[in-house]
């Protein structure tokens, strides 16, 4: 390599990856949510997968924080990319929370925990479908990722279906510990369903922006 194509290299600015890094940690969080389902299930091993997939997709998430503070230019608003993978953590944590939380009440999953954990899962998977259009899209216009966001939020809607059906049964309950567990529990499956539906209503902006 001669020396002016050195000094040149020394003047360009550095492009990471960040969208197909935003798409990794969706891939990852997906994993996270499948070992939900499948604890939800009553596979006690998912529990241990998940915490593992919550470390990497910790990692993920810090790898494209770093990667966003040195791009020079990246292919749709760097906040945008930041606020969509904040959102994901939140819902990886809180399924590592939720699944935490019933290990010390010692209580088990149950039929709506497990209907819900599905329909999380089902969530994720449409989101990762829009992160696929923008990665492909390079963050413009190329495709419509706000179908799949909206496919998201419509299996959300029918979990807070699932989640007002299983409060109103615990109304049967006797058990005032029981009670209260369960409910504790539905209420951090349901902040996560809320957590999947701020992703969806971020790429809906990010895609309005960039249009």
């Amino acid at each position: 390599m001669t020396s002016s194509k050195l000094r040149l290299g020394w003047f360009l600015p550095e492009t990471p990856d960040v969208l197909g890094m935003l798409r990794r940690q969706g891939v990852i969080s997906e994993e996270a949510l499948q070992a939900l389902l499948e604890w939800a299930g009553g596979d006690a091993t998912g529990a241990e997968r998940l915490r593992d997939l919550e470390h990497r997709a910790d990692d993920a998430k810090h790898e494209l924080r770093d990667a966003l503070r040195r791009a020079f230019i990246t292919p749709m608003g760097p906040e945008d990319i930041y606020v969509l993978s904040e959102r994901l953590d939140d819902v990886v944590n809180g399924a590592k929370d939720a699944v935490r939380e019933a290990e010390v009440m010692a209580m088990a999953p149950d039929g709506p925990m497990a209907d819900m954990a599905a329909l999380l899962a089902e969530g994720l998977r449409h989101i990762g479908e829009a992160f696929d259009i923008l990665v492909a899209s390079g963050g413009r216009r190329g495709g419509d990722p706000t179908e799949a966001a909206d496919r998201a939020v419509k299996s959300q809607r029918q979990l807070e279906r699932v989640y007002r059906g299983a409060m109103v049964a615990l109304l049967e309950v006797a058990d005032l510990r029981e009670v209260m567990g369960r409910r504790e529990l539905y209420r951090r499956f349901s902040r996560m369903s809320e957590s999947i539906q701020a992703v969806a209503d971020r790429v809906w902006y990010a895609a309005v922006k960039e249009a």
